[in-house]
């Protein structure tokens, strides 16, 4: 059914409409494609029905008495949890009708008669976007209330152990040690500290140790004079200035020089930083913060770590988990980052479909939650809108292609001289066969866009181009 798929309440419906006779013949024929519906003889009538039936989509003509479909979209605009609107127009109102989708917000507009195909596309399309609009909401009431620190996600004991950890030295001037393996969220560990912290409001400056050639970390630090080095061509405060009265991350520190380290642990304890080339120190206020993805204990056993840093900056330690080892956060994780990533490529996802999630769950992430982003982001991509499907994930489409299952029917079978576009024609259609015209999954299996599949089935001239 266009309306409802298995375990998941269907699209609800309110159809608005003076005419007894128009009024039953379309909330009948949007029954049939599995929509639950409820009829009104005009606004008035609507907004008494939508008290007690909470409609994804309304379907109202726009001339009636009592009320119009103008007036009532003028009611319902702005109150949460209004239904998208479907405004039918007759000849001659075809301007109010996309005054109406412009000014008060309709989803869009039909002439009359109406085409039976662009209703039913116009209603899947509405339905979606009302639950995708729900969804989101409802995952951000449930992310404020449970499993969430800043941008760290996970109800595990364990992420509800550095949750706690966080939360008890945040409001101190401790320094602290964050260690965890690549991709656990060091950075958002550090970053949550500082925002529970009462320097909130001051800046958070974070480096990358690693990231540096050893001739510039001590001037991305420090800072420089000008001429105090060949190419210093004006004077440059460094990162411990630009943290001033706020928080400073040393990400990677086991990678920072002996020879720099030394002069860090000058600062830490004196609380004044030279810039190089500089006659004088300058004091700054600044909480440091430190992380690592491998034991320091080890670089001070081969000497490439100093002791006396380390215990200045383990004055208080927090671990992060890999993500392997709390699995049970993954579907946690993949809502808060498909919220993030729906907005960040004006996509549709809904979450992730559970045979998918089966496939995330047997994953073992060596890159933790930095490759499950990254590979939800692919997906979210992918999908389009919908459900992420194994399809959509790389080691998912791999699992299925170790086990093919081909018969003489799903094999493509080309004869010498037949063109690159009679090809692809029967790949699509041999793939949607496949899939029983699911054209999500169909789309994910031949790696293009729903767009460019739609567009593909337009040049073939079939029904379901819409």
């Amino acid at each position: 059914m266009a309306g409802a798929t298995s375990g998941v309440a269907p699209v609800r419906v309110l159809v608005v409409d003076d005419e007894a006779n128009q009024r039953t013949a379309l909330a009948s024929m949007i029954q049939a494609w599995g929509y639950e519906t409820v009829t009104a003889g005009n606004g008035a009538e609507a907004l008494d029905k939508l008290q007690t039936f909470s409609a994804d989509v309304m379907v109202t003509d726009l001339m009636m008495p009592v009320m119009d479909g103008a007036e009532l979209l003028r009611k319902l605009q702005g109150q949460p949890g209004a239904p998208a609107a479907i405004v039918l127009t007759a000849f001659g109102s075809l301007e109010m009708a996309l005054q109406m989708v412009h000014d008060l917000g309709a989803y869009w507009f039909l002439e009359k008669p109406l085409q039976p195909t662009a209703l039913k596309l116009l209603l899947q399309r509405a339905g979606n976007q009302r639950k995708l609009a729900s969804y989101t909401q409802r995952l951000e009431r449930r992310l404020s209330s449970a499993g969430v620190l800043g941008r760290l996600t996970g109800r595990s004991a364990a992420m509800q152990e550095v949750f706690s950890a966080i939360r008890q030295v945040a409001p101190t001037r401790a320094t602290v040690l964050i260690t965890g393996e690549s991709g656990t969220g060091k950075e958002l560990a550090a970053r949550a500290i500082h925002e529970l912290s009462p320097r909130r409001d001051g800046p958070f400056v974070a480096i990358n140790c690693a990231a540096l050639p050893d001739t510039l970390i001590e001037s991305e630090l420090f800072g420089h004079e000008k001429g105090a080095f060949t190419g210093a061509l004006e004077r440059r405060r460094g990162c411990f200035e630009l943290a001033h009265d706020g928080t400073l991350l040393l990400d990677e520190i086991g990678e920072m020089p002996l020879a720099t380290q030394s002069k860090l642990l000058r600062v830490l304890e004196d609380h004044k930083v030279r810039r190089l080339g500089a006659p004088r120190e300058v004091d700054v206020d600044v909480r440091v913060l430190a992380s690592t993805n491998r034991p320091l204990e080890d670089s001070i056993k081969r000497n490439a770590f100093r002791e006396d840093l380390f215990f200045r900056l383990n004055v208080f330690q927090i671990s992060l988990p890999p993500l392997r080892s709390r699995t049970e956060d993954i579907p946690l994780l993949c809502e808060a980052m498909i919220i993030e990533l729906n907005a960040r490529h004006q996509c549709k996802v809904t979450g992730v479909d559970a045979e998918a999630s089966e496939v995330l769950a047997a994953h073992d992430w060596p890159g933790n939650a930095r490759e499950l982003r990254n590979l939800l982001e692919r997906a979210v991509i992918l999908a389009g809108e919908g459900p992420i499907l194994p399809a959509h994930l790389p080691f998912g489409a791999k699992a299925a292609a170790a086990h093919p299952v081909s018969t003489d029917e799903d094999s493509l079978t080309l004869r010498v001289g037949a063109t690159v576009d009679q090809a692809e024609r029967q790949l699509i259609e041999l793939t949607l066969k496949a899939t029983a015209n699911n054209k999500t999954r169909a789309a994910a299996m031949l790696g293009i866009s729903q767009k460019t599949l739609f567009n593909k089935l337009k040049e073939y001239g079939r029904s379901d181009a819409e």
